[in-house]
């Protein structure tokens, strides 16, 4: 997931056809623990389309918070009912007020170390921000630490044992998706499941606490669309919308019964590989490193 603005240079123009895939390969990844940015760079690339650039990448998953918001809009409803309760009653112990309190609090961290990169970082990290052996190297480290957390998490605490001090974990791990290929929703359920969430807690949790983070990144690139520098239409961004907003709703419906009854080890093996499979590209003289 990339997070705020942070150009490497000029992006292709972008079809409809295209944005129709990269949508789709938008929606498919963003709540799966694989890396959104990842894959919206490398399969565009892989099939010779070029990198698509961060403002169309950030804008795509707009579609993402619209899925999100339409899957979850009765657990949002009630959060903030509850939480507007809590507030009124002063009962600060009540689980809505805890569960909202943690998601403002994890989304600190990604907005602060965000907004460092942008106008502190933003030479140094553009350098290898959207690197093919960056990309690679953070799939394989991530999916090592899931696999550890899989193994070594007790998974003994439900969605009503979430509180601040997860959402201070999370939001930490959270922050970690400035780096691509590393995955909001593959660092969040990790830590989740190091802190001894079960795994459908740890994906909902994720899952909700992406909604700022991922607003925030898609209405921060909206006014890039209305530069003369744009490469991207109006109408090619909404089409992108629209198909990452129909495949997100899917793969969001998809993860939530999966970990009901699955372990993560599918994402483990599948981030392994896909690590390799740029590395050896790399090797090949395939793709560039950087």
């Amino acid at each position: 997931m990339q997070l705020l603005l942070l150009t490497t240079g000029e992006a292709p123009s972008i079809s409809l056809i295209q944005a129709i895939v990269i949508g789709i390969v938008q929606g498919l990844t963003e709540f799966l623990p694989i890396s959104s940015t990842a894959h919206v760079k490398m399969v565009p690339v892989i099939l010779g389309w070029g990198d698509p650039g961060v403002t169309f990448t950030a804008i795509v998953q707009l579609g993402s918070i619209v899925a999100i918001l339409g899957y979850f809009w009765s657990d949002i409803r009630q959060l903030l009912v509850g939480t507007g309760q809590a507030i009124a009653r002063q009962d600060y112990d009540a689980p809505d007020f805890r569960l909202a309190l943690g998601i403002v609090i994890g989304t600190v961290p990604i907005v602060v170390l965000g907004l460092i990169v942008k106008f502190g970082l933003r030479e140094a990290y553009e350098g290898v921000a959207r690197s093919s052996l960056v990309i690679a190297l953070t799939s394989i480290g991530l999916a090592i630490f899931l696999g550890i957390a899989e193994v070594t998490g007790s998974r003994k605490r439900g969605y009503d044992a979430v509180g601040q001090a997860d959402g201070i974990g999370m939001g930490l791990a959270q922050a970690l998706a400035l780096i691509p290929g590393v995955s909001r929703s593959g660092s969040t359920i990790t830590a989740g499941l190091f802190m001894g969430l079960n795994r459908e807690t740890a994906a909902r949790f994720s899952l909700l606490m992406g909604i700022p983070a991922i607003l925030i990144s898609g209405l921060a690139e909206i006014n890039e669309l209305f530069t003369p520098q744009s490469t991207v239409s109006v109408t090619v961004a909404i089409v992108g919308v629209i198909a990452s907003a129909v495949s997100s709703y899917l793969a969001v419906y998809w993860l939530i019964r999966f970990l009901k009854d699955h372990t993560t080890w599918v994402f483990v093996f599948y981030r392994i590989g896909f690590g390799l499979a740029i590395i050896g590209a790399i090797l090949l003289k395939k793709l560039p490193a950087f």
